[in-house]
């Protein structure tokens, strides 16, 4: 199989992983899921220019209304909620994860695309759906869509750069 049809058949796999992931979930006010996990092992693995590939046929397949985003949720109206931001935080936190130096350390590379992925999705509450509320408002969104997720997006990354370090050893 060629380079270019490998990198395709990993594309439609890791999407596919993203979507599970997503559904697997604990019930909360934005949900637990393992989509964190899924993204960040995806970028691990493929890269950044294959992992954006990967989150960006997830993104438009849920877009299109197939009930892939947490909750078995679908549409563009999904991304345009408040969690809206997170989803699309996706796209430059798998680039910037895939295309830092390899001489960084995987799980740290890992954390400075959780770092994006937060200040993304923030940013989208705080102009959308907090425009005016100040300190108080970037207070408030920080404690209900950052802070309770931190600890386990931590745990999801140091998995997945374990897995993609165990990934890269057998192929």
């Amino acid at each position: 199989m060629t380079t270019k049809y490998r990198s395709l058949t990993r594309v439609g796999l890791f999407c596919a992983l993203i979507a599970v992931c997503s559904l697997l979930q604990v019930p909360f006010d934005p949900p637990f899921t393992l989509q964190t996990f899924a993204v960040f092992l995806c970028a691990g693995v493929l890269g950044g220019k294959w992992g954006m590939v990967a989150v960006g046929c997830y993104l438009a397949l849920g877009a299109a209304g197939l009930p892939i985003f947490a909750g078995f949720r679908g549409g563009v109206g999904h991304l345009i909620g408040t969690t809206g931001g997170f989803l699309l935080g996706f796209l430059p936190a798998t680039a910037l994860t895939g295309f830092l130096p390899k001489k960084m350390p995987l799980f740290l590379r890992m954390l400075c695309g959780l770092l994006v992925l937060y200040l993304f999705g923030t940013a989208w509450v705080l102009l959308f759906y907090v425009p005016a509320a100040g300190w108080g408002g970037i207070a408030a969104t920080l404690l209900r869509y950052v802070l309770p997720f931190l600890p386990f997006d931590v745990a999801k990354l140091f998995l997945a750069a374990k897995l993609t370090v165990s990934l890269e050893k057998r192929t």
